[in-house]
């Protein structure tokens, strides 16, 4: 048995377009965003979702309803430990404030392997990405095979990802579709990454 899972990040948002951090705050899609969104789900269009799970953030919930409107059997459900990583006191503030006291370079890597100490009143590398394994989990438990959509954030995705390979990948870009098939034995394996084969030796 093989589950497929399509993990797409969110559309664009108003904050992104201004590069405005934003974790758990949130900020509407632009019009822009929504119609790479609705470009993204008519490529969907064909697949047999037959489950999907969402942010509750409402720039992710935005994105499934376009992408679910194609798919009226696949119900989402709303999963809070999909949400995006916590920037504490960063939240809403414009992105160079943050660049100017921490390096991306450690800083990132950091978040996604576990041993960021956090942002002030953020929260820290343990705890998202234990809660992001944790939904992944679920996810994979209650769906052997299938094919499963879950629309999520940049972070949280790559989260996911680098439990499968820790090796750096590049930002998602807004409304891409990465793939990942998980095997009954707990194997799993990244078929493609916002839309690209990923490099040898992905699947581990």
């Amino acid at each position: 048995m093989v589950l497929t899972l399509s993990l797409v990040r969110h559309g664009q948002t108003e904050y992104n377009a201004v590069q405005r951090l934003q974790g758990w705050c949130d900020s509407a899609l632009t019009s822009g965003g929504l119609a790479v969104v609705r470009s993204t789900a008519t490529e969907l269009t064909d697949q047999p979702f037959t489950a999907a799970y969402v942010s509750p953030s409402g720039r992710a919930q935005a994105t499934a309803r376009e992408i679910l409107t194609h798919h009226p059997a696949a119900r989402p459900v709303t999963d809070p430990d999909l949400r995006e990583f916590g920037f504490g006191d960063f939240e809403a503030r414009p992105e160079a404030e943050l660049l100017a006291r921490y390096d991306p370079d450690t800083m990132f890597p950091e978040v996604l392997d576990g041993t960021f100490t956090g942002l002030p009143g953020g929260e820290s590398g343990h705890t998202f990405v234990t809660r992001v394994r944790s939904a992944f989990e679920r996810i994979e438990r209650r769906h052997p095979n299938g094919h499963v959509l879950v629309v999520s954030h940049g972070l949280t995705l790559r989260a996911y990802l680098h439990l499968i390979d820790p090796r750096p990948i590049d930002p998602l870009p807004n409304a891409s579709i990465s793939t990942v098939r998980v095997r009954s034995d707990g194997h799993r394996q990244v078929v493609s990454l916002a839309g690209s084969p990923p490099a040898p030796a992905w699947a581990l």
